[in-house]
């Protein structure tokens, strides 16, 4: 198992079944797959119907949780997108990808305690031009 988030941008609620699927044979925990849309709502529903989770309090850590209360939409999923290890730029392209429709499937490995999140993978859709 690799130590990276692996990120995926997906289309539909079908295809966000099959990332979540791909990624759980793969070797990711359900409890380690997260997905994320622009809408808190638009969130539950995709996270209810593919059986992944949603990114939290335990994610974020308590100070994130808190400063996104204060901030808007965009910052908040850029804040929730950095907190499972994606830079600070990919996170403002990937907030961009939500803006548009698009819904995000993140995957963290289960580290041990000797192990650390380096970097991310990305398999993002590109929108052809």
């Amino acid at each position: 198992m690799s130590t990276y988030t692996r990120v995926s941008v997906t289309s539909s609620l079908e295809d966000t079944q099959n990332k979540v699927h791909e990624l759980h044979n793969e070797g990711f925990k359900k409890d380690h797959i997260y997905v994320l849309t622009h809408s808190a709502d638009g969130t539950d529903y995709v996270a209810e119907h593919t059986g992944a989770e949603q990114i939290t309090m335990a994610e974020e850590g308590l100070f994130t949780s808190i400063a996104n209360l204060f901030r808007s939409r965009g910052d908040e999923l850029k804040a929730k997108i950095m907190a499972l290890g994606v830079p600070e730029e990919e996170s403002a392209r990937l907030t961009n990808e939500l803006e548009w429709g698009k819904i995000l499937v993140l995957a963290t490995p289960e580290l041990k305690e000797d192990d650390t999140l380096l970097m991310y993978q990305s398999n993002v859709f590109q929108p052809p031009y």
